[in-house]
């Protein structure tokens, strides 16, 4: 675990880093100088964009992290993996992009009513697949590289500054509506194409293969995993982004830009987590390629803890502020209709952030297909609730209806992995985390309120994140944790 700590520190730094850069711009730039209506209609563009690529990459992101142990040979060129690897998705997108303008008409009839400013940028949609497809394959290529700080940047930072440029041209009436929409789109071109700059530097990118490598037990497999993901991405795409699409369509673009706001403050809970499920992916693969379900399980609970300990670290951070958080950003008293949206949203990050590596291990199991037979009954589940909740609680509706798919879900996929590969993510440090974290809210109950709203934040969140701190070491809820720690106290020792 200790170089998966170290891979994941320095994704961690980068990805932070643009986190900064996201909260700043999204808390005070886009909040100030776009729309809710912008807000709700370049979010719907990319989640749309981001749907049909789910599809268009028939499962290559996941299945080359299956599979990948089978081909890696750097002084083969990986036998030929990358050809593969960009062949695959190429052809979903020749798949994809035809249904997509077939599907006109009923997208047209599901936000036509309160959003139809959309359908004018239906066609502005299709480049982005393509761009958003490749984009994940390299990163997918990066990660099974071992190497995940550099994509990380491009992500985290380099988009936002990017999307920065583009928000401020548009805000300053320099360009039009579509001018910001291709603005928008044209980010992640320029995205797509530095990570596979970066990728051919480190990797061999050869579209040399050899046909005769791939064995007829391997093709069947693969073909058998694909068409289980694909599958399965009908559901689970679909349900990771039926909020957003049930907001505007019931309520229109502009809720879901408030939407939008609030679900990014929740996001912000999962930073850490990015970084060690990336880095701890290839491993997994490997341990359950080789059958070592022990190495997986500790894998698991090791990944689960480190996760929940950033993670509600932050999400108690977030919540302790929310109010004061609300009060700074231009038009807050407008997008405060979505703080119970943290809340609930914050939850379901927190269950899927100690739960969800489970998914993974089943995945680069022999078990993979389990998860099928539940997907659509959450899918149809997600529909229900979102549709009954949205009209009666506005968007906080939506969040609810999240966080009980998420409950279902996380809860029949933990079922799945105990059974079949007996794993389990809880650990006494995790019952010793969850004592932290009420101890923190009730350190906070009692600190006195400053005046000073920026003041406020700054005082509350540094008590807070202290006394966490010393809490975690001295409780020592991660081994790993506390040898970093003790490791950087003996240099300044040594240094003093």
């Amino acid at each position: 675990m200790g170089i998966v700590i170290r891979q994941s520190l320095k994704g961690t730094i980068v990805t932070y880093i643009g986190a900064f850069i996201g909260f700043i711009t999204t808390m005070f730039l886009v909040t100030e100088y776009l729309e809710p209506e912008d807000i709700g209609l370049t979010k719907v563009i990319l989640e749309v964009g981001l749907l049909f690529a789910a599809f268009a990459q028939l499962g290559t992101t996941s299945s080359a992290l299956r599979f990948f142990p089978y081909f890696e040979d750097k002084e083969k060129n990986h036998n030929g993996f990358f050809f593969y690897l960009v062949l695959i998705p190429l052809i979903g997108c020749l798949i994809v992009i035809p249904v997509y303008l077939l599907l006109k008409e009923p997208v047209n009839l599901f936000f036509e009513k309160n959003s139809s400013l959309f359908l004018s940028y239906y066609y502005w949609v299709i480049p982005l697949i393509v761009f958003l497809v490749f984009w994940s394959v390299f990163e997918a290529y990066a990660t099974l590289n071992m190497r995940i700080a550099v994509p990380k940047f491009v992500r985290e930072v380099g988009v936002r500054l990017m999307l920065v440029v583009v928000y401020l041209l548009y805000g300053f009436h320099i360009i039009s509506r579509d001018g910001f929409v291709g603005g928008y789109i044209a980010v992640y071109a320029v995205a797509m194409l530095a990570v596979l700059f970066y990728v051919s530097r480190i990797a061999p990118v050869s579209l040399k293969h050899d046909y005769s490598y791939v064995s007829k037990p391997l093709k069947k497999d693969f073909s058998k995993y694909t068409l289980f993901l694909l599958t399965s991405a009908l559901g689970g795409s679909i349900l990771g982004k039926l909020d957003i699409f049930m907001v505007s369509s019931q309520m229109g673009l502009d809720y879901t830009g408030i939407y939008t706001i609030a679900f990014y403050m929740a996001t912000v809970i999962d930073i850490p987590s990015r970084s060690i499920s990336a880095i701890c992916m290839p491993i997994a693969a490997s341990a359950m390629k080789n059958g070592d379900t022990r190495e997986a399980n500790q894998l698991y609970k090791k990944v689960s803890l480190h996760q929940l300990m950033s993670g509600g670290l932050i999400f108690t951070i977030i919540w302790i502020n929310i109010d004061s958080i609300f009060a700074i950003i231009p038009n807050g008293n407008t997008y405060v209709l979505g703080k119970w949206v943290v809340f609930f949203i914050g939850l379901s990050k927190l269950l899927e952030m100690g739960l969800g590596f489970g998914g993974t291990l089943i995945k680069f199991s022999k078990y993979y297909y389990w998860s099928l037979f539940f997907v659509f009954i959450v899918t149809g589940l997600g529909v229900l609730t979102n549709y009954l909740l949205i009209p009666v609680l506005g968007v906080t509706g939506a969040s609810i209806a999240t966080l009980i798919s998420s409950i279902i879900s996380l809860s029949f996929q933990q079922w799945i992995v105990f059974r079949k590969i007996k794993g389990n993510p809880f650990s006494i440090g995790i019952l010793k985390l969850f004592g932290v974290i009420v101890a923190l809210f009730v350190i906070n109950y009692f600190l006195p309120q400053v005046s000073n709203v920026i003041i406020d934040i700054i005082y509350r969140t540094a008590l807070v994140g202290i006394v966490a701190l010393v809490l975690v070491y001295l409780l020592k809820i991660s081994t790993d944790l506390n040898g970093i720690i003790d490791g950087l106290i003996k240099r300044i020792r040594k240094r003093s």
